[in-house]
């Protein structure tokens, strides 16, 4: 059974940055693909980013050129740098990484004030 702990979410002001972290356990299976979805209020959860293995990455069309993500296989972590943050981006972070199946992290709020 995979783990996943979270941190890094929190408040902060438009236009200022937050960095957010998952580290996985558990598995001494190789992690394909890991990643970020978010959930705001009343809407469905969308992907964020995500990496493969080899560090091939995805972005939805409204964080590119602001978030970067990136991964340390060694420690089976994954990072999501966010920059110039808008109160659009305030949700619910869901770390994701795949095992044979998904997993699914706790949540880590993030809110982004006008």
């Amino acid at each position: 059974q995979v783990q996943l702990v979270e941190s890094g979410g929190g408040l902060v002001q438009a236009g200022g940055s937050l960095r957010l972290s998952c580290a996985a356990s558990g598995t001494m299976l190789s992690i394909n693909g890991m990643g970020w979805f978010r959930q705001a209020p009343g809407k469905q959860r969308e992907l964020v980013a995500t990496i493969t293995s080899s560090g091939s990455t995805t972005y939805v069309d409204s964080v590119k050129g602001r978030f970067t993500i990136s991964r340390d296989n060694a420690k089976n972590t994954v990072y999501l740098q966010m920059n110039s943050l808008k109160p659009e981006d305030t949700a619910v972070y869901y770390c994701w990484v795949l095992v044979v199946r998904n997993y699914w992290g706790q949540g880590t709020q993030v809110t982004v004030s006008s």
